[in-house]
C-alpha cells in the first residue's frame, strides 16, 4: 500500500504502536538515524511513528527524505503529495518533491515544484544547490541549468551557485562560458574552499595542471579539507607529472586516500586513486577502486581507460577489451552529442532533515 493511499489519522491503524511514548520515541530514533545519514535504517522508525505522533510534519518529510537518499521515488512522491494535500507544501517539502520528481523521471514535473520552492524561498541558496546537485546526479543537465539560472537571479554574488552552473555549462559542453563563470566565482568568496576548487578547476580545464596543483595545494595549506579540492589536487598532481619517488606524491595519495575514507561514495575520488595507484604499481588496489568510481559513476570515460590498462597490466586482456569496449562506445556517444555544439569542447576534469 503506498504512503498516499491513507490519511494521517488512518495511518495509526497499520499495525504501529498503540501507545503514544513509544511512537514519539520511534521518531526521534528516525530523525536521528536521518540526520547521521543512516537512511534504510530510519525508514522503519519514521513508518512506525507516523499518524501516531504529535509533530506529522516531521515524520512525513524525514521519510521522504529517506526514500529518495535511498532511490525510492515512488514511496517518496505519495509522502510528499500527502504533505502538499494537507497544506503542508513549504519550500523544502517542493524542492525534495523535485528530486523525487528527478529520480521518478519526471523532469517538467521537477521543474515546475523547482519553480514553487523559489517563490516560497527566493534567498534560500542550499535548496537551489541540492536540486541542481540532483540534476547532475539524475543527467538532467538541462534542467539543472534553469534550476541554477533562476537561483541566480536571486542570488547573483552566489559562489555556491556559480560553480555548480559552471560546472552545468561543462556538462552541456560550453566551456567558454564555463571558464569565465569559474573565473567569477574566484573573486565572489576570494579564500573560500569553492574559490580555490573553481581556480584549481578552470587550471585543469586549460591544460595547466602544474598551476591547478599549486592552486589546490595552496588552498589545502590554508587548511581547507574539502572533498573536491583534495580530489582535484591529486588529480592535478598526476597530470602535472608527480612520480612515485616525488615526495608530493605522498601527499597527493594522502589527500584522495582521505576523500575516499570520508566520502567512499564520490565517483571522481575513487577513480582518481585508483589512477594513482596504478603509476605506483599497486595494480590489485587501482583496480579495486577504478571498480568503485565506475559502479558510482558508470559513463566516466577515465575509470573504463584506466582499468583496460591495469587489466592489462594484471595480464588479464580480456577484462581489458571489454573496458575498451565500453570506452569506445562511450566516446561514440560522446561525439555524437557535442557534433553540433558551438564553441570549444575540450572536456577537463569533472569533478537536511527536520524536527
Amino acid at each position: 500500500m503506498s504512503a498516499s493511499s491513507t490519511s494521517f489519522a488512518q495511518r495509526g491503524q497499520r499495525g504501529r504502536p498503540d501507545d503514544a511514548s513509544s511512537a514519539e520515541s520511534e521518531l526521534q530514533k528516525g530523525i536521528a538515524l536521518t540526520r547521521s545519514g543512516k537512511f534504510q535504517e530510519a525508514i522503519p522508525h519514521l513508518l512506525a511513528a507516523e499518524g501516531q505522533v504529535s509533530n506529522e510534519f516531521a515524520a512525513g518529510f524525514n521519510l521522504a527524505l529517506c526514500y529518495v537518499a535511498t532511490d525510492q521515488y515512488k514511496p517518496a512522491i505519495d509522502e510528499l503529495n500527502d504533505l502538499r494535500a494537507h497544506g503542508q507544501a513549504n519550500a523544502d517539502v517542493e524542492n525534495l518533491y523535485a528530486q523525487a520528481l528527478l529520480g521518478n523521471r519526471q523532469p517538467t514535473e521537477a521543474l515546475a515544484a523547482a519553480e514553487r520552492a523559489a517563490k516560497l524561498a527566493p534567498k534560500n541558496e542550499k535548496l537551489f544547490v541540492l536540486l541542481v546537485e540532483a540534476c547532475m546526479d539524475d543527467g538532467y543537465d538541462d534542467v539543472g541549468l534553469k534550476v541554477a539560472e533562476m537561483g541566480l537571479e536571486h542570488l547573483p554574488k552566489s559562489a555556491n551557485l556559480g560553480f555548480e552552473h559552471a560546472m552545468l555549462l561543462v556538462g552541456l559542453d560550453r566551456l567558454d562560458e564555463a571558464k569565465e563563470e569559474l573565473q567569477k566565482v574566484t573573486g565572489l568568496a576570494p579564500g573560500s574552499d569553492v574559490a580555490y576548487i573553481a581556480e584549481t578547476q578552470k587550471e585543469l580545464f586549460e591544460g595547466n595542471a602544474a598551476a591547478a596543483k599549486k592552486a589546490a595545494r595552496e588552498g589545502i595549506e590554508k587548511g581547507i579539507q574539502h572533498p573536491v579540492l583534495l580530489t582535484l589536487y591529486g588529480e592535478a598532481a598526476m597530470q602535472a607529472g608527480v612520480q612515485p619517488t616525488d615526495a608530493e606524491f605522498a601527499d597527493a595519495q594522502a589527500a584522495l586516500e582521505h576523500v575516499v575514507t570520508v566520502r567512499p561514495n564520490y565517483a571522481s575520488a575513487q577513480i582518481s586513486l585508483g589512477k594513482l595507484y596504478l603509476l605506483e604499481g599497486r595494480v590489485d588496489d587501482a583496480i579495486a577502486h577504478l571498480n568503485s568510481g565506475r559502479e558510482l559513476d558508470p559513463r566516466n570515460p577515465a575509470a573504463y581507460s584506466n582499468l583496460a590498462a591495469a587489466y592489462r597490466k594484471k595480464g588479464d586482456t580480456q577484462q581489458a577489451e571489454e573496458m575498451l569496449a565500453i570506452l569506445a562506445k562511450l566516446n561514440q556517444e560522446q561525439i555524437e552529442k557535442t557534433r553540433s555544439a558551438p564553441g570549444d569542447r575540450k572536456k577537463g576534469y569533472q569533478g537536511q532533515g527536520h524536527s
